[in-house]
């Protein structure tokens, strides 16, 4: 059963995506706002979809520690759910993403009128000034950077991979930090195609400041993130039948 619910989300989602991109072109005429506006409407077919079909829901925990205001969110990454989830709660989302996506046909058309970041990772360190210099931008409108700080899926209880650059961007622009634990890898899996029922949750933690030094705020962070996310993945119940966790 969980086979071919997957199948007809899977099928449904991308077909979703493709007809909307198509109509949503007079949004991106429109400006930055309309796109993201448009973004948040195909975001909340899809976690209809993802209940109606899979009765996989998400919950979000934490939420006062998200302010109306400029805020770096910085998330644990397991799933392609995770920034579905992010879309909906980041006032004025802003997300750094590898170049790579924005070569895809139209999507990196909503990618550049929505104003995220493009970063070449091949260029490791030479990514983060311009990450600092886009950030203290949109921090000036009042908008959320959103980073994963491993920098790519990881998967559920893999050992952590944290990279600083993070630090760096709360260094130079004195804008809070709030970490993000979740355990939407359970339910769906970074490269897997099942989507498992259940409640993936995301979690908003308490805020880090910052003016803290790098190895002090990295260590913070890396710990919250982490036990929270461990305690998320253990309190994770699947319904019997439905198959076993990864």
């Amino acid at each position: 059963m969980i086979l071919l619910r997957s199948i007809l989300f899977n099928l449904s989602f991308y077909a979703l995506l493709i007809i909307l991109m198509i109509l949503g072109l007079p949004a991106l005429l429109a400006g930055r706002r309309a796109t993201e506006a448009y973004a948040r409407f195909w975001t909340r077919l899809s976690l209809l979809l993802l209940d109606r079909i899979c009765h996989l829901k998400v919950e979000f925990r934490g939420l006062q520690h998200l302010s109306r205001g400029s805020a770096i969110i910085a998330c644990k990454h397991q799933s392609f759910l995770d920034v579905l989830a992010l879309v909906l709660q980041a006032r004025g989302f802003t997300f750094v993403y590898k170049r790579e996506l924005g070569f895809i046909p139209l999507f990196g058309l909503y990618l550049w009128r929505s104003g995220q970041i493009a970063i070449d990772r091949a260029k490791r360190g030479g990514a983060l000034p311009r990450v600092i210099a886009a950030a203290q931008r949109i921090f000036a409108d009042h908008r959320q950077l959103i980073i994963f700080p491993e920098g790519t899926r990881r998967p559920v209880g893999a050992p952590p991979a944290y990279k600083a650059g993070v630090a760096r961007v709360a260094q130079e622009t004195g804008v809070v930090c709030v970490p993000v634990a979740l355990n939407s890898g359970l339910f769906w899996r970074r490269r897997g195609f099942l989507r498992r029922p259940g409640t993936a949750v995301i979690e908003f933690l308490a805020p880090i400041p910052p003016e803290l030094d790098k190895d002090t705020f990295m260590r913070l962070l890396e710990t919250r993130i982490e036990d929270a996310t461990r305690r998320l993945v253990a309190e994770a119940p699947f319904k019997k039948g439905d198959g076993e966790a990864p």
